[in-house]
């Protein structure tokens, strides 16, 4: 029986489908801190310790929260996401684009690959509507209270996500199969069946991979980072950029849809070719090897 293929939509999350950085919401506002000012010390402890950006935050939310007497566990950031803001149409836009795949014989996936933390998103009302989630991650004691990263996803990293979602390999402890050879038709999310979104310079390099590899990378912008998404496009980093509005009918919403229309042809149509292939194979050639 032949198998439904795969198309997966891979999102960046602060500036792609929130507003802005996740611990802006609810995090840094019960530290009695500003967002400038949480960044500026997590900044300066990265630049001066010549730390990761993504370590250098993780660690400065352990500190400010051990120094205001909060807690801070799992629990306590899933309820950081209450206030958060997701862009215009995000709440309702996975259901209409699965079902939209699925009148073209395609099903959808959604995947997160996020500098942010897993524990804000899961928090969120759109969470479960993802696959999967590869975003930087606390290890908790026995206590609840965080005692060493369990995942830090920089912007580099987050390549490394694309292809565990191209060969199915999602456990980010198994880098056994991940790195093991697969032939390219036995991989479970061909990179011509993906969709990158996200909103800038850090996701450079995923947008970069869907245009070397066949897919589709989208820049979506909030008017103050319109410029920066601009450039992107004059320098051919990205195939498309749309203000960041999921609803329907919206040039980003049409768009989508039609990508997965293509696929869904694409797929088909190499479908066609292996069955007139075969008939070929068969009926001409029934002594020789087949021709694919």
């Amino acid at each position: 029986m032949e198998q439904t293929p795969i198309v997966a939509i891979l999102y960046d999350f602060d500036k792609t489908l929130c507003t802005t950085d996740m611990q802006n919401y609810g995090f840094i506002p019960s530290l009695g801190m500003k967002p400038s000012e949480f960044w500026a010390v997590a900044n300066e402890f990265g630049k001066t310790n010549g730390m990761d950006g993504i370590l250098a935050y993780m660690y400065t939310m352990i500190q400010q929260s051990k120094e205001k007497g909060l807690p801070l566990t799992r629990q306590s950031l899933q309820e950081k996401a209450r206030d958060m803001v997701l862009f215009d149409g995000v709440e309702d836009w996975f259901g209409r684009v699965n079902d939209y795949g699925a009148r073209h014989g395609v099903t959808v996936e959604h995947y997160v690959l996020s500098s942010g933390l897993t524990e804000i998103i899961e928090g969120c009302p759109i969470h479960k509507q993802f696959k999967k989630v590869f975003a930087s991650e606390f290890y908790y004691g026995a206590d609840g209270a965080p005692i060493w990263p369990k995942l830090a996803v920089n912007f580099t990293a987050k390549t490394q996500f694309v292809y565990r979602i191209n060969k199915g390999v999602l456990d980010v402890s198994n880098d056994k199969d991940l790195n093991d050879s697969m032939p390219d038709e036995s991989k479970r999310v061909p990179f011509t069946n993906m969709i990158y979104i996200g909103d800038g310079l850090s996701d450079v390099p995923c947008m970069k991979m869907m245009r070397n590899y066949g897919g589709q990378a989208i820049a979506v912008y909030q008017e103050a980072s319109r410029v920066g998404v601009e450039d992107l496009l004059a320098k051919g980093r990205v195939d498309y950029i749309f203000p960041a509005d999921y609803r329907q009918g919206t040039a980003l919403d049409d768009t989508v849809e039609h990508i997965i229309a293509a696929m869904a042809i694409r797929h088909r149509l190499g479908l066609e070719s292996q069955r007139q292939l075969r008939t070929i194979g068969g009926d001409v050639l029934p002594n020789q090897a087949r021709l694919f």
